[in-house]
């Protein structure tokens, strides 16, 4: 004797649908109570953003130098090759208001099995933009030398912080790179990094990281901050596209909800990030803004503010990165790492003063 069963299919969907979100809340529990092995993270990381987190990074390094400074940078890329690039060879890129010498490429090219290219700016990148009074610039200048502010009466310290501040990224031999790491003569790199700072920057989504934060030299930005809020006020449909405030480290450059700037930055000689963020249309129309006011002339704003504030506003928290373990130098400012098995990596003792912007 045979027994016919049939199949309702009205009857069996909601079951279906019972078991395969049981099944799916199982799933998630298991990702939030026990650890997942990193190979599932990659694979999902990889679905989520398209990118296989061990493909190659198109990054360099970038460094404007004059031919004067070729023992300061040798100095800084024998330390880098050192603590770093000698494991993943990415290219450098030397950028030079002049042409450089012929001793200048012969004492930097085999300081590294990577990649050296050597390229000249042009008049729009360093230089008098059409709309400066320079008689203006020159009585600027002279008050800021009888009030000592730092590099008050040089024309070329202006013209470097208006290029990095707006071109650097733009010169066509960084065309085909997406990330950058900015590196000055005389710097020293003084812990030993064991992993590919680039591809974790990329696969992490980090836009902007940095070693040390700083504050302003007022007599130097009078003017800045009104400035940055005109171009709030005359550019909503560009300000929209901001994250919100709570999501952004807006009170990194405010303490008071944008009344004042309290002069707060990321010190750019050393400075990791992506090109894309500076190439955005958001930020070419915060910085042509800005240069139009004449600010970088007639005061003397530097790249570190600019940049600063621009990331501050353009960026989620989670897109900046604090390199803690890195070891760094610049003149008299030091940042060594607190950790003490990063520590054990460093030739520096731990003494520095890092702004914590998790805490805002």
């Amino acid at each position: 004797m045979f027994i016919k069963t049939s199949f309702n299919p009205r009857r069996s969907t909601p079951i279906l649908l019972f078991l395969f979100s049981v099944v799916l809340i199982l799933i998630l529990l298991s990702f939030y109570f026990f650890a997942v092995p990193s190979g599932i993270v990659d694979v999902w990381n990889e679905y989520k953003t398209g990118i296989n987190p061990d493909d190659p990074v198109n990054a360099c390094f970038v460094i404007l130098v004059r031919n004067s400074e070729l023992e300061g940078i040798k100095s800084s890329i024998e330390q880098m090759e050192k603590t770093f690039n000698n494991k993943y060879n990415y290219p450098y890129v030397f950028l030079n208001d002049d042409d450089f010498t012929p001793e200048f490429i012969e004492g930097t090219k085999n300081l590294s099995k990577a990649e050296m290219v050597y390229g000249k700016l042009d008049e729009q990148m360093w230089g008098y933009p059409s709309f400066i009074d320079q008689s203006v610039a020159a009585e600027s200048r002279q008050k800021m030398a009888e009030s000592k502010v730092p590099y008050a009466d040089s024309e070329s310290y202006r013209h470097m912080c208006r290029f990095q501040s707006g071109f650097f990224f733009r010169h066509p031999l960084l065309d085909k790179y997406e990330y950058y790491w900015r590196v000055e003569p005389n710097v020293d790199f003084l812990c030993e990094i064991d992993y590919d700072v680039f591809k974790f920057m990329r696969n992490n989504g980090k836009k902007y990281a940095f070693t040390l934060t700083f504050t302003e030299f007022v007599a130097t930005i009078p003017s800045l901050w009104d400035t940055v809020k005109d171009f709030r006020r005359d550019h909503p449909e560009i300000v929209k596209r901001f994250p919100p405030k709570e999501k952004s480290l807006w009170k990194f450059i405010t303490d008071d909800d944008g009344e004042t700037y309290n002069t707060c930055h990321f010190w750019t000689n050393f400075e990791i990030g992506s090109l894309d963020l500076w190439r955005s249309n958001e930020y070419l129309q915060f910085f042509n803004y800005l240069d139009e006011s004449g600010g970088f002339y007639y005061e003397r704003w530097g790249d570190a503010p600019v940049h600063s504030i621009a990331a501050a506003m353009m960026l989620r928290k989670e897109e900046f990165h604090f390199f803690h373990d890195m070891g760094y130098r610049h003149t008299s400012v030091l940042h060594c790492p607190a950790d003490e098995s990063v520590l054990q990596k460093c030739s520096c003792k731990y003494d520095s003063f890092v702004w914590d912007y998790n805490s805002k």
